[in-house]
């Protein structure tokens, strides 16, 4: 009398925290940590404070209200500057993905954002719109709209043409085309440009604050600066590391949400 096929295994627990990337950040953290504590406790001095002197004074911050201000004056230019990024970005690489003749108008343009340090356009900010929230938003629009364009426009490039050409043979609008085809596969790359701009866009909205006017986060960071305030200095930068990574992080679950099937497609495929 022959059995049936037994059932898989399920990998045993040091097999499966071996293949999970968690332990691997904790331990690198904690040799970051150790050799960050070592390294100020020996030759750090005034300028370099221990890890631990840090993480009490982001503790520190976290219950100060200066703080919670300073993160919703700097956030309001980020999330306005970022949503125009998304907003006019997504549909400008779409439409420059399909129609290579305005691709060629626009891509020197494009590629002088690319290039362009983005410091030097702060004091054209400054001379045509002012110091208040307008300047501000539109240099975190500018920094992040790039990577949306170009992300959003190379994955309209990557759709096979073929898919088209079926589309039409079978009597397929260019609105049906437009939203049975191209969205659909252009998604993953659209998905990726935005994750890569929000970490531009909270680059863009630091970067307005410590050059061009001195306020909110990248005012506290000129203030412990000049007070020679270490701990709180870098305190201050852990916390704009932490929103970013947060920012990311959301950017990215979204991607696996929205384009878990393209991930599906691809591992059958390499199978």
């Amino acid at each position: 009398m022959t059995s049936g096929p037994r059932p898989a295994r399920r990998p045993g627990v040091l097999r499966r925290l071996a293949g999970a990337s968690l332990p691997y950040q904790l331990l690198t953290f904690a040799l970051f940590a150790a050799g960050w504590e070592l390294y100020a406790r020996q030759w750090g001095g005034l300028l370099v404070p221990t890890f631990t002197e840090t993480a009490e004074a982001t503790a520190e911050l976290l219950g100060s209200a200066e703080l919670w201000r300073a993160m919703y004056v700097s956030n309001q230019a980020l999330v306005l500057g970022f949503g125009v990024a998304v907003v006019l970005g997504v549909p400008a690489g779409i439409v420059l993905g399909r129609f290579r003749t305005l691709e060629r108008l626009t891509d020197v343009y494009l590629n002088i954002l690319l290039v362009t340090p983005m410091a030097a356009i702060i004091p054209l900010l400054v001379m045509s719109v002012g110091f208040g929230l307008a300047s501000r938003v539109i240099l975190v629009t500018i920094f992040s709209i790039v990577m949306v364009v170009v992300n959003s426009r190379a994955g309209v490039r990557q759709v096979d043409p073929s898919l088209i050409e079926m589309a039409r043979s079978f009597g397929a609008t260019e609105r049906q085309i437009w939203t049975r085809v191209l969205l659909p596969g252009a998604l993953p790359a659209i998905m990726t440009g935005i994750r890569l701009g929000v970490g531009r866009a909270v680059t863009g909205m630091v970067l307005v604050e410590l050059l061009m006017v001195s306020t909110a986060l990248g005012g506290l960071i000129l203030e412990y600066r000049g007070l020679f305030k270490a701990p709180l200095l870098y305190g201050t930068i852990v916390i704009i590391l932490a929103e970013a990574l947060l920012l990311i992080s959301a950017a990215r679950w979204c991607e696996r949400k929205l384009t878990g099937w393209a991930h599906t497609m691809t591992a059958r495929n390499a199978q």
